[in-house]
């Protein structure tokens, strides 16, 4: 169990392989939420202030809006991360991101950035949209909704969000990178 906001020394003692589920406080963001975000802030302008220090999950998630205005979460399947990897490690180092949740892991320069920020990469499962959205217990908000609904930048507050896995370590080990290594010694 893991509950926001993570603190780095918590997250650099997760061991990689580790299955956690997470409670508080996650953002949702894909290519155009980090590019809004990384472009205002180099402009010195303001962004929202929970991208600091975050738990990222890379999600475009579907979302409908109920007569009195909130928004409920219908399905949240996470987005290819690698889709992600040139804009990711300055995300990493300039926001202080501590966690990302996504599919597929990341490149060589992200687990960098991670493993000097002390950021863990959490795989969710592709294909369980629907059971990863019942672990988004309430929509508390929306950002740059302009974007669209799947690039904009929603807020959660979760409950048991999981099962999730730690595949990047925050000491720069990979999931990803062990099992391509076993297979090139099996050829």
């Amino acid at each position: 169990m893991l509950r926001t906001p993570l603190v780095e020394s918590d997250v650099r003692e997760l061991p990689l392989g580790e299955t956690v589920y997470l409670f508080g406080n996650v953002i949702t963001g894909r290519d155009e939420m980090h590019i809004r975000a990384l472009e205002l802030a180099k402009e010195g302008k303001e962004v929202p202030y929970d991208i600091e220090g975050s738990v990222l999950f890379h999600c475009g998630p579907i979302m409908v809006q109920r007569e009195d205005g909130f928004w409920n979460v219908i399905a949240a399947g996470p987005t290819t991360s690698a889709r992600m990897n040139k804009l990711e490690p300055e995300m990493i180092r300039r926001f202080r991101i501590r966690a990302i949740i996504g599919k597929g892991g990341m490149s060589d320069e992200v687990a960098e950035a991670m493993k000097e920020v002390g950021c863990v990469y959490l795989a969710a499962t592709g294909g369980a949209a629907i059971s990863l959205a019942e672990g988004l217990r309430r929509c508390t908000g929306v950002e740059w909704l302009d974007l669209g609904m799947a690039e904009a930048m929603w807020r959660f507050d979760t409950d048991r969000l999981g099962p999730l896995i730690v595949a990047m370590d925050a000491q720069g080990n990979s999931l990803y990178k062990k099992v391509k290594e076993s297979l090139v010694r099996t050829l």
